[in-house]
C-alpha cells in the first residue's frame, strides 16, 4: 500500500518501481513461457547499412581513441559514415538486403507455427513494449526539455530522508517499516514533512508556469496543462449552456402561453 501513496519522486519510490516493473516483466515472461512461446524467439529485424558499419568498425575506432566517450565515438563512426564513399556504402546496403530477404522466410516460418491464441499473447505482448517505449521517449524528451519535477508529499518526503539509515534486508522491507513508522508518527511530528511538502507545491506551481510560457514559445501548447484542462471542460461548458438555453426557451413559451390565454 506504501507504494500508491508515494507519487513519483523520492529515492525509496524508485526502488520499489523498479521492482514493480521487474515482477510485471516476469509475469508476461513467465505467461509467454507457459504457453510455449516467447517474442525472444522470434527473428530478429537485419541491421541498417549505417549499424552495420558502426558495429564492424567500432572496435577500430575504439583502439584509436581509447580515451573516448561512447558519445564521441558514435560521433566519430558517424562522421566516417558520412564521408564514406557511395561503391563502399553500396556494400553495406546490399548486405543488409541479403539479411532482409532471409529475415523474411524466417519470420514466416515464426508465424506459421503459431497458434491463433498463441498469435495474439504475442501481438499484445508487442503491444504492451511499444506502449512502454513511448512513455519512455515521452519521459525522456520532457527531462530534455526541463519539465519541472513534481511535488513530494509528506510521506514522500519522510521516506527520502529516512531511506538510507532504515533497517531492513531489501528495499521493500525498508519501506514497509517507514510506512508503518510514519502511521505512529503523532499529527505535530508529521508536521514539518507537511510543510515542506506544502512549500514544494508552491515551488512546483511557479516552476511550472516559467516552463510552460516557455514550451508555448516553442509551439509545444500540447504540453501545457491549461489547454488539456479547457479541452476537458470544453464539453461539460457546452452542455450546461444548452441545458441554460433550453431552460430559457421553456419560459419564454410559458410566457407566451400565459399571455394568450389572458
Amino acid at each position: 500500500m506504501a507504494v500508491l501513496v508515494l507519487g513519483r519522486a523520492g529515492l525509496g519510490l524508485g526502488l520499489v518501481t523498479a521492482g514493480r516493473r521487474l515482477l510485471r516483466a516476469g509475469g508476461a515472461a513467465e505467461q509467454c513461457l507457459s504457453r510455449g512461446i516467447s517474442s525472444d524467439q522470434r527473428p530478429k529485424r537485419p541491421l541498417t547499412a549505417y549499424f552495420r558499419f558502426l558495429k564492424e568498425n567500432r572496435p577500430a575506432f575504439r583502439e584509436k581513441n581509447p580515451e573516448a566517450s561512447n558519445v564521441d565515438l558514435v560521433k566519430k563512426i558517424a562522421g566516417a559514415w558520412k564521408e564514406l564513399p557511395a561503391s563502399q556504402k553500396q556494400v553495406y546496403e546490399e548486405e543488409k538486403k541479403t539479411d532482409w530477404q532471409r529475415y523474411i522466410e524466417q519470420l514466416a516460418k515464426y508465424k506459421a507455427q503459431l497458434t491463433p491464441a498463441q498469435a495474439a499473447a504475442l501481438k499484445e505482448e508487442r503491444r504492451k513494449q511499444l506502449a512502454k517505449r513511448r512513455a519512455f521517449r515521452a519521459k525522456k524528451e520532457l527531462a530534455v526539455l526541463g519539465k519541472p519535477k513534481r511535488p513530494r508529499s509528506g510521506l514522500n518526503i519522510f521516506v527520502s530522508e529516512n531511506f538510507q539509515e532504515s533497517e531492513g534486508i531489501s528495499p521493500a522491507a525498508k519501506m514497509k517499516k517507514l510506512f508503518d513508522a510514519w502511521q505512529k508518527l503523532s499529527t505535530s511530528q508529521k508536521q514539518p514533512y507537511l510543510q515542506l511538502a506544502e512549500d514544494d507545491k508552491v515551488r512546483y506551481e511557479n516552476e511550472m508556469k516559467s516552463w510552460e510560457a516557455k514550451m508555448v514559445e516553442l509551439g509545444r501548447e500540447d504540453l501545457v496543462r491549461s489547454r488539456k484542462k479547457r479541452l476537458k471542460k470544453k464539453p461539460t461548458e457546452t452542455a450546461e449552456q444548452a441545458e441554460t438555453a433550453r431552460t430559457s426557451l421553456g419560459n419564454k413559451a410559458k410566457l407566451k402561453l400565459k399571455k394568450s390565454e389572458e
